[in-house]
């Protein structure tokens, strides 16, 4: 089961309430939003970066550090140089925001796949973030449909990864819950548990000759 940025209760609500605001500041943007668009995922990454190197220092035992430690200063350098070169990727931010959305879209569905196993999980949940991933597919491969809407579907999308996300971390703490877990359905197979009759066969007997 994919937990990988559910493990802190903190962690998946702040990532979902920033992302939320963000989406809102986009969409009530009235200018250009490209740059604004940057410095926004920039702000992102550094605070997921930041809960990362938190979250990763406070699980660090007998000397080893796990991964999402490394991870989050990763992100807190990618942050900043973004927040650097702005104007610059700012050319180049709907390729930016389209993988960004595919990529964060596609995570979400893999973690909603993978605790299938111990909790229930409808199509309904799955929704969201398809439509997520398709957004950033088609901001991805044709950023000049949207034009100066850019911005606002930028927004909107990330509303919906927001609201997607704090969805996703009820399934994860769920899972996680063993009074929440649902065992799989046994197979007949395993279920059978009859003894094979045996039957009876009549023997005629042959006469020697």
């Amino acid at each position: 089961m994919i937990t990988f940025g559910y493990n802190s209760r903190f962690s998946a609500p702040l990532r979902a309430l920033l992302f939320a605001a963000l989406g809102v500041l986009l969409i009530v943007a009235k200018t250009d939003a490209m740059e604004l668009v940057v410095k926004i995922v920039a702000a992102f990454i550094l605070a997921a970066g930041i809960v990362s190197v938190f979250v990763g220092f406070r699980q660090k035992k007998d000397g080893t550090t796990p991964l999402s430690f490394f991870n989050g200063l990763v992100n807190v350098v990618i942050a900043g140089l973004l927040f650097m070169f702005a104007p610059f990727v700012a050319k180049f931010v709907s390729y930016l925001l389209g993988f960004v959305l595919f990529g964060f879209g596609l995570f979400q569905l893999l973690v909603l796949l993978s605790v299938r196993r111990n909790v229930q999980v409808s199509l309904a949940a799955y929704i969201l973030p398809l439509m997520i991933t398709v957004a950033g597919l088609l901001i991805f491969f044709y950023p000049k449909f949207f034009g100066q809407s850019l911005g606002l579907i930028a927004g909107i999308a990330l509303v919906v990864y927001g609201v997607s996300d704090m969805i996703a971390a009820f399934k994860v703490k769920s899972a996680q819950d063993p009074d929440e877990i649902t065992p799989a359905p046994e197979t007949p197979a395993q279920t059978s548990e009859e003894p094979i009759e045996a039957q009876e066969v009549e023997y005629e007997k042959v006469d020697e000759q």
